[in-house]
């Protein structure tokens, strides 16, 4: 996998916390810890769209993030399962691996323009 999507993946990993602790901080350390995963998520987000296409970056960063936000107030914090939830975050999943699919690799790219 190239190592701009591996940071898109992580910056979405971290979207989860920081948005899970926009509702569950309740102390400074809670607060602390949904600053540092703003900052973290951010960070890689923006690092990858230096060589990615920004909108699909942006597109599966928030799809990704957002299915693991479901996943987990469905897991961890007690959120109602509900069939037609799922579904459509796996439609979601589905139009953001083929945005990655389609969006092409910039490695390959350049060893296309060096051949």
């Amino acid at each position: 996998m190239n190592r701009e999507w591996a940071k898109v993946f992580f910056a979405a990993f971290f979207e989860v916390f920081w948005v899970i602790g926009l509702k569950h901080a309740y102390n400074v350390w809670t607060w602390l810890g949904t600053a540092v995963a703003i900052y973290i998520s951010f960070y890689m987000m923006i690092m990858a769209g230096k060589k990615l296409p920004v909108g699909t970056v942006y597109a599966v960063f928030v799809g990704l993030g957002t299915a693991g936000t479901v996943f987990a107030e469905i897991a961890f914090f007690g959120e109602p399962f509900k069939v037609a939830k799922v579904l459509l975050i796996l439609l979601l999943l589905a139009g953001v691996i083929g945005l990655k699919l389609v969006t092409p690799n910039e490695d390959a790219e350049q060893k296309g323009a060096d051949a």
